[in-house]
Formats: structure tokens, sequence, C-alpha cells
């Protein structure tokens, strides 16, 4: 008879789930510019060089997002306590947006299977 062995299986999902989900339109509370989610962190995995030059520096342990920014060839790295859901029903103009995302489905775009760059997946 064999003696089975209690088996420890990590906690993959965190106690509370990402606010903002891939390919949806936020809006930065405090810049305002509005962008759409492109891919998400669990906590922020920039190093403390780049934090530290961060004006406001939030919290490290939340989610972050890498945010296409509307209007601009840039992208940013977002705290989830500073975006908040873009209320506007318009289209987000960046030369990106071909790259990551096939149609637009009710204002959610739907992101394709491009990896975000430096992503270790």
């Amino acid at each position: 008879m064999s003696q089975h062995q209690p088996i420890s299986v990590p906690d993959y999902f965190p106690g509370e789930l990402p606010a903002y989900r891939v390919g949806q339109v936020v809006r930065h509370k405090r810049y305002g510019y509005r962008g759409v989610v492109v891919d998400f962190d669990m906590a922020c995995q920039a190093d403390a060089a780049w934090y530290e030059k961060n004006q406001t520096q939030p919290q490290r342990d939340q989610p972050w997002y890498h945010v296409l920014v509307h209007g601009s060839n840039g992208n940013t790295y977002a705290a989830q306590e500073n975006l908040e859901p873009d209320a506007l029903d318009e289209p987000i103009n960046h030369p990106l947006m071909s790259v990551f995302f096939e149609l637009v489905d009710h204002g959610t775009y739907q992101r394709n299977d491009e990896a975000w760059p430096g992503w270790n997946g």
C-alpha cells in the first residue's frame, strides 16, 4: 500500500485580479492621457533606477499596465491606482495598434498573440 504525500500547489492567482483587461481603453487620472492596455504585470517589474525617476512613485505591489498612448508613438507603464476606465467612445490612434490588436468589439480591442517586447513568458 503506498502512502500519499500531500502535494503543495503554488498559488498562481492573487487574491485580487487586475482591475483592467488587456484591450481595455483607460485614462491616466493625473496626466489625462488615454490609451489601451496591451499587457500587465501583477507588480512593478521596472528596475529601481526607473522607479526612482517616476514622479508619483505609486506602490510597486499592485498591477502595472503597459499602455499604448493615444495620439502618440509612445507607450507608458502605469500603476493601477493611477488609471481609470475611459468613458469616451472614440478609437485609439497609435501606430502599433495593428501590431497588437485585431478588431474592436464594443469599446474593447481584441489582443492578438504578438508578445509585448521584453516578455519572458
